[in-house]
């Protein structure tokens, strides 16, 4: 006669009394739902106990303690189920026992009770699962990986607990996990691919013939499931280092046997920037949307089935279904009345279970997490190496501190370099403006993605105030630089008050204006220029001046004017030069002086005068020689 127990043994805790009643528990390889509608990740099994013990069982020792459930049949443990118990319930007292139920859960699930907001850089995924694995102080895991995943510039956790960061990123690399039960630990196997998953000795015995048994328990019950699914899949997405690459990736179901072949799924972006990265992506995406193309489902008394298992059925009638099959999901039942013996409780233990199969040599990939979106712009401060005040790249990005990252400091670890809004950009043309070390941006992200920040705007704060004091000063418009490394600044500003416009603009050192044709200035009042130092005009052809009114002309020193060819001046009026002390005609060959009346040469009292009628010469003394 076969017999069959439950027996659950909880760390730390020591109570010979406390017995199994019964208990249910949900498995699948990943996360999953139980009938419900409630999540599970991995497996959670709620299980009814009963204490004959005078003394409750105290929560602080039981909640977070590793707990076992084993079930024995014929006197040997044929199945375990290790964990930790996330939640326990006291029920009524009576005469002779105290109903307690406890929750099961893998280690695994603390990470769900942690939500945070950080930044990997220059990771892979399997270095980040490690990290939010270690955080937890979870130790027993290993990975089992075909493909080694890309290393990521930048990977968010933006306000999202550990656990769905974890099942978001493992998903989008293809990577599943299951566990492994031993007496006092439960290992997280992770893996992407078939071959990872262990595989149970022996076969599984199907039998569905009424009063047919087996002492090891056997399937009694298969059903088969085959439906269509999207038969192709075609990825896009861009990069602004390969803005005219298109980044495409296109794979075709190879399994789609008599299914129609019009079926595409197309997703943009699709997270990808390399084509080695897109080819995968799009092989994890298909063959997750196609996992489901061929299932069975059923049930069986046989203990040894667990999600994440690998084994073979035998006996059954269609030589098709005995093959090797992978475990998806399991919903495990017991029941053990007898535990209760002493209350009049009768009947035998009971265990079955109910399953989902796929194809062993078939990939069942994890349900893809939807990612976090940003719902709005933050607030970030640029932030560089100790020292520099300006911190790019060829790009004009800059780096970027989160208030919401508590982890790195602001310096030029703390983001990737991030793009910056220009409010025009072409081909070598447009504005650049880059936001210095310490200035407050606001950041938008492209999709609503955490993990790709762009800087679309900047603020001012109490710190870093306008250049003009507010509110007196609102009419004004100001574009004002400040001195790298020193003190001073470049401004271009407007001023707009009414009766008061006016355009200043101030250079801290030099001026450069080239104008490739013409430049035409019009002033309707005055014009004041001083120069400080030297002035050079410099005119390669003609200079054409037309004044209206008067021109004065005062010079301070000397005042040289020099011609390579010759100098004409026409005066209509009189012509007067007054000179202080002397004035020194020369001609290199001669001097020509004509008047249409009458040349006065006078020194003092003696003249010389000539006109049409003579030479006149009046003085004290004539000297001829």
């Amino acid at each position: 006669m076969k017999t069959l127990n439950f027996r659950l043994t909880i760390h730390g805790i020591v109570d010979d009394t406390l017995v199994v009643r019964s208990f249910h528990g949900d498995e699948s390889v990943s996360d999953s739902v139980d009938s419900h509608g409630n999540p599970f990740f991995g497996y959670r099994y709620h299980i009814d106990l009963a204490s004959r013990s005078t003394t409750s069982l105290p929560p602080e020792k039981i909640i977070d303690s590793k707990a076992l459930l084993e079930i024995i049949r014929n006197g040997k443990v044929v199945q375990k189920v290790h964990g930790i118990i996330r939640a326990l319930t006291k029920g009524d007292t009576g005469f002779n026992h105290t109903f307690y139920s406890v929750t099961l859960v893998p280690s695994l699930e603390r990470l769900s009770l942690r939500q945070n907001c950080r930044i990997f850089q220059q990771k892979d995924a399997q270095e980040i699962l490690t990290a939010l694995l270690s955080d937890m102080g979870i130790s027993d895991f290993c990975f089992s990986l075909k493909r080694t995943p890309e290393v990521r510039e930048y990977c968010v956790q933006y306000r999202e607990s550990d656990l769905a960061f974890f099942h978001r990123l493992a998903a989008e690399e293809g990577m599943m996990y299951t566990f492994s039960h031993e007496d006092t630990k439960h290992i997280l196997v992770i893996t992407d691919h078939d071959q990872g998953f262990p595989k149970l000795s022996g076969h599984a015995i199907y039998n569905n013939l009424s009063g047919g048994a087996n002492p090891d328990g056997y399937i009694s019950s298969m059903t088969e499931h085959s439906r269509s699914e999207f038969s192709s899949i075609q990825l896009e997405d861009y990069s602004f280092l390969k803005p005219d690459y298109n980044f495409q990736q296109k794979l075709d179901a190879d399994d789609c046997d008599n299914q129609l072949e019009m079926y595409p799924y197309f997703d943009h972006p699709g997270r990808f920037n390399h084509d080695s990265t897109g080819k995968a992506f799009a092989k994890i995406r298909l063959e997750y949307l196609r996992r489901a193309v061929h299932t069975v489902t059923g049930q069986s008394d046989e203990t040894k089935i667990q999600a994440g298992q690998r084994f073979e059925i035998s006996e059954h009638h269609d030589n098709s279904m005995n093959r090797l099959w992978l475990a998806v999901q399991v919903h495990h039942h017991g029941t053990q009345p007898q535990a209760l013996e002493e209350d009049g409780s009768t009947g035998a233990t009971e265990y079955a279970n109910t399953f989902t199969l796929v194809p062993g040599d078939k990939v069942w990939r994890a349900h893809p997490q939807p990612k976090p979106l940003v719902d709005g712009p933050c607030i970030a401060t640029v932030v560089g190496p100790e020292g520099s005040e300006i911190y790019t790249d060829e790009h004009s990005r800059v780096k970027l501190h989160f208030p919401w990252h508590r982890y790195d400091g602001s310096d030029d670890n703390s983001s990737c370099w991030v793009r910056v809004v220009h409010s025009w950009a072409g081909g070598q043309y447009g504005m650049q403006t880059i936001p210095r070390v310490g200035h407050e941006v606001i950041v938008s992200f492209l999709h609503g993605d955490p993990d790709q920040p762009i800087v679309t705007g900047r603020t001012y704060h109490a710190s870093n105030t306008p250049p003009y004091k507010l509110p007196e000063n609102k009419t004004k418009t100001v574009l004002r630089t400040q001195t790298h490394q020193g003190k001073g600044y470049n401004e271009l500003s407007f001023e707009d008050q009414s009766g008061k416009e006016k355009i200043n603009l101030h250079a801290q050192k030099d001026l450069n204006v080239l104008i490739e044709n013409d430049a035409t200035t019009e002033i309707k009042h005055d014009r004041h220029e001083t120069v400080e130092n030297d002035r050079y005009d410099h005119v390669l052809h003609k200079t054409n001046q037309v004044i209206e009114g008067e021109q004065r002309t005062k010079v301070g020193q000397n005042k040289l004017t020099e011609s390579q060819d010759s100098i004409h001046q026409k005066v209509a009026g009189k012509q007067v030069l007054d000179s202080g002390s002397e004035v020194h005609l020369k001609g290199g060959n001669s001097v020509v002086l004509q008047a249409g009346t009458e040349i006065t040469v006078k020194v003092g009292g003696t003249f010389v005068k000539l006109d049409p009628a003579g030479v006149h010469v009046v003085g004290p003394a004539i000297n001829l020689n």
